[in-house]
C-alpha cells in the first residue's frame, strides 16, 4: 500500500468530491497515467478505492502504485463513459483493459457512396461515407466473407475500376462461368448494379434469412416470367450462401439473433469471450485476454463492451450475458448504445435453460483461450531464462531491442530499431533513424548516432534489458565504447550470421555463443533478426522512393509539390507519365502545354 501519510491525503481528497458523473485519473509517482475510471456519483467511487478495507488483489495491487488522482466532471454518466473511452485510448494506462486500435482490427468495406460500389478489405475504419463491417476477428475471417460474397452476388474480383475501366478489355473467365456480372462489358447499368448491394449488405449483417428470401422472391417472379437464365442464378445463389451457413456451428433456432458474452476470472489473467449469432449459428467469435494486473470488474467489461460496439456497424438488439451485471451498469450500457450508436439494445442475463447453457460454453471457451495464454507465456518466459543463462545476464530479458543498418550504396541511409516484450514483438517500440553524421556507407558510425539518439530518449522510452546488433564483433566494439561514453548499462550482443544468412551465434566482442542446439532460442532470435531486417530495408525503401518521385518531377521546370502530386495521381506511376504524349499530360488540371512540353522533354533526355 502507499505510505499511511499518502493514503490519508488519497482519502481526505476523495472524500471532498462531489456526488455527480465524471472520470478520474490515477498517477503513480513517476506522475504517469496508470488507471481511467468513470462514474455517476464521483465521490463515492473514489473513495471506495482508499476507504474500502477488503479490496480483489488487483484492485489492491493498483491502488498500492497510485500516488495523486485528478477527475473531471460531466453532466451526464453518458457523457462520463465517453470521456472515459477516450482517455484510456489516450494514455494506455496500465492497469485499464483496452481495445486495440481501430487500425489493426480488419473490417469489410463497402463503397456505397461510389457508382459502381466494392466489397473491400480493410484495416482502417474512415468517416468517408462508406459501409463498414466488423470489426473481425482476424483477416483470414474478413477475406473469406468477401471471397463468398463476390461469389454469391456475382460482384468482380478483379482490380478493374468502374466506370473507368468500362469497355476497355473483354470480361474474364469468372463472366463467363457466371462468377462476375461483368460490369466491364457495358451490359449492366449502374442503377442494376447497384440493386444487388441491398442483399449484399443484408449478408454482411448477417441477416441471412433476409437474404435468402430476397433472392427467392427474385427466383420465383423470373420463373413466373420465364426468365429462366436469371432464376438459375438466383438459385445458385442460394445455395452458395446456404453452403456457407451449413459450415457455422448450429446453435438454435433459424430466427435467433443476439451477441454471447461471458468471461472466465483469474489471478493470472482473464479472458473475455464473445460468440455472435446470427440465423441461430456462430458467424465470428473474439476472445479478448487480460494479463495479470489489469483489472476487469464489470463496471470496466461495461466500458470496455461500449467502446467494442460503438466501432461496429450493426448491433443486434440483444446481448445475452453470462456476467451477472448490475442493473446500474446494464442501463449504462444501453444508454449509451442508444446515445451513441442510435441502436437499441438490451442484456439479458439467463438463470437457466438453453441461454444459460450458451452462456456456459461460451465461459468454457474463453477459458481454455485463458489457459492457452498462460501455457503461451509460460514457454516464452522459459525461452527468456534459457537465453539469459546462455548470455550470463543479470536479469532475463523481458524487453529486448534490435538494430540494423540499411542502405542504397552512400544513398538513404536509414537505421530501424525493433522492440521485443516479452518474447513477442512490440510495434508501439519500432523506430527509424535517418543517419546525418556520414554521407557514405559506414555501419558503425550509422550504428552508433543511431543508438546514441535512441539512448538520449530514455525518458520517454525506457532502455531494454538487452540490444542485439545485426552485426558482428566489430559492431559491438565500437557500441560497447559508445554506451561506456555515454554511461549506459546494457548488454550488447552481436547476431552473427552463417552462410545461409540465419543467425546460428551470438558475440559479445570477444567470444562467440552458439545457439543453434537451442531450437527455442535460435528461432526467437531468427524471428528477432529477420523482423529487425525486414523493418528496416522496408523503411529504407520507402525514404528511397519518395526521394525518387520528389526529384524526378520537380527538378522539371515550372513543376513543383502540387503539379507532381496531381500529375502522379492522374497517372499513378512514373512509367505511364513518362509514355505520355504531350496532349495527355496537358489534360491533368493545373498542368499547361508548356509544362507538359517540358516533362516531355525531361524524360526524353
Amino acid at each position: 500500500m502507499a505510505g499511511d501519510n499518502v493514503l490519508d491525503m488519497l482519502r481526505e481528497k476523495a472524500n471532498r468530491l462531489p456526488l455527480t458523473p465524471g472520470v478520474y485519473i490515477m498517477y503513480n509517482s513517476s506522475g504517469k497515467v496508470i488507471y481511467v475510471g468513470k462514474s455517476k456519483a464521483l465521490k463515492n467511487r473514489v473513495s471506495q478505492y482508499f476507504n474500502a478495507s477488503e479490496k480483489n488483489v488487483k484492485t489492491a495491487k493498483m491502488v498500492s502504485d497510485v500516488r495523486n488522482f485528478e477527475f473531471m466532471l460531466t453532466d451526464t454518466e453518458i457523457e462520463a463513459l465517453t470521456l472515459e473511452n477516450k482517455l484510456i485510448k489516450l494514455y494506455q494506462p496500465k492497469y485499464n483493459i483496452l481495445l486495440k486500435d481501430n487500425k489493426t482490427y480488419p473490417y469489410i468495406k463497402v463503397t456505397v457512396n461510389e457508382p459502381y460500389p466494392r466489397v473491400l478489405f480493410t484495416r482502417k475504419r474512415l468517416s468517408d461515407g462508406a459501409k463498414y463491417f466488423g470489426p473481425y476477428s482476424g483477416a483470414g475471417k474478413a477475406m473469406s466473407i468477401i471471397k463468398t460474397t463476390e461469389r454469391a452476388f456475382a460482384l468482380p474480383q478483379c482490380k478493374r475500376e468502374f466506370p473507368r475501366d468500362i469497355g476497355k478489355e473483354r470480361p474474364c473467365i469468372y463472366a463467363q462461368i457466371g462468377q462476375c456480372c461483368a460490369p466491364c462489358s457495358g451490359n449492366v447499368s449502374e442503377q442494376e448494379y447497384k440493386s444487388r448491394f441491398s442483399d449484399v449488405l443484408a449478408f454482411l449483417r448477417g441477416s441471412y434469412n433476409e437474404v435468402k428470401k430476397s433472392l427467392t422472391d427474385q427466383m420465383n417472379y423470373a420463373s413466373e416470367n420465364l426468365m429462366f437464365e436469371t432464376a438459375a442464378l438466383m438459385r445458385d445463389r442460394i445455395k452458395t450462401l446456404e453452403l456457407l451457413w451449413q459450415k457455422q456451428k448450429i446453435l438454435t433456432s433459424p430466427d435467433a439473433e443476439y451477441d454471447i458474452v461471458s468471461i472466465y476470472r483469474s489471478e493470472a489473467c482473464s479472458c473475455l469471450a464473445l460468440y455472435y449469432v446470427r440465423a441461430g449459428a456462430v458467424m465470428d467469435s473474439d476472445n479478448f485476454v487480460f494479463s495479470a494486473e489489469k483489472i476487469s470488474e464489470n463496471s470496466e467489461i461495461i466500458s470496455f463492451l461500449c467502446d467494442m460496439y460503438s466501432r461496429r456497424e450493426y448491433i443486434p438488439s440483444t446481448v445475452v450475458s453470462g456476467i451477472d451485471f448490475s442493473d446500474e451498469d446494464i442501463d449504462t450500457f444501453s444508454s449509451y448504445i442508444k446515445e451513441v450508436c442510435d441502436a437499441s439494445v438490451k442484456i439479458r442475463i439467463p438463470q437457466r435453460g438453453e441461454l444459460k447453457g450458451l452462456c456456459e460454453m461460451v465461459e468454457s471457451n474463453a477459458r481454455l483461450h485463458a489457459m492457452q495464454y498462460l501455457a503461451d507465456t509460460e514457454k516464452d518466459n522459459a525461452v527468456l531464462v534459457k537465453l539469459a543463462q546462455m548470455l550470463s545476464l543479470e536479469v532475463v530479458p523481458e524487453h529486448i531491442e534490435s538494430i540494423d543498418i540499411s542502405n542504397y550504396g552512400d544513398d538513404n541511409i536509414t537505421a530501424g530499431i525493433i522492440s521485443v516484450k516479452n518474447a513477442k514483438l512490440d510495434k508501439k517500440g519500432y523506430r527509424t533513424y535517418k543517419i546525418r553524421s556520414t554521407d557514405v556507407q559506414d555501419d558503425y558510425l550509422s550504428m552508433c548516432e543511431a543508438l546514441e539518439r535512441r539512448v538520449s530518449h530514455s525518458d520517454e522510452q525506457k532502455l531494454p534489458d538487452l540490444f542485439l546488433l545485426d552485426g558482428g564483433k566489430g559492431h559491438v566494439s565500437v557500441v560497447k565504447e559508445l554506451f561506456e561514453r555515454l554511461g549506459v548499462d546494457v548488454p550488447v550482443f552481436g547476431m552473427v550470421k552463417d552462410e545461409f544468412h540465419k543467425t546460428r551465434t551470438l558475440t559479445d566482442g570477444e567470444n562467440e555463443i552458439s545457439i543453434a542446439k537451442e531450437q527455442s532460442v535460435f528461432m526467437l532470435v531468427y524471428k528477432i533478426q529477420e523482423e529487425v531486417h525486414r523493418f528496416t530495408v522496408s523503411r529504407m525503401r520507402s525514404a528511397k522512393s519518395k526521394k525518387l518521385t520528389r526529384s524526378s518531377l520537380e527538378d522539371i521546370r515550372g513543376i513543383g509539390k502540387k503539379k507532381a502530386a496531381s500529375l502522379l495521381a492522374h497517372f499513378k506511376t512514373m512509367s505511364a507519365l513518362r509514355n505520355a504524349s504531350v496532349g495527355e499530360i496537358a489534360s491533368v488540371k493545373g498542368i499547361s502545354e508548356t509544362d507538359a512540353e517540358n516533362i516531355v522533354s525531361y524524360f526524353d533526355k
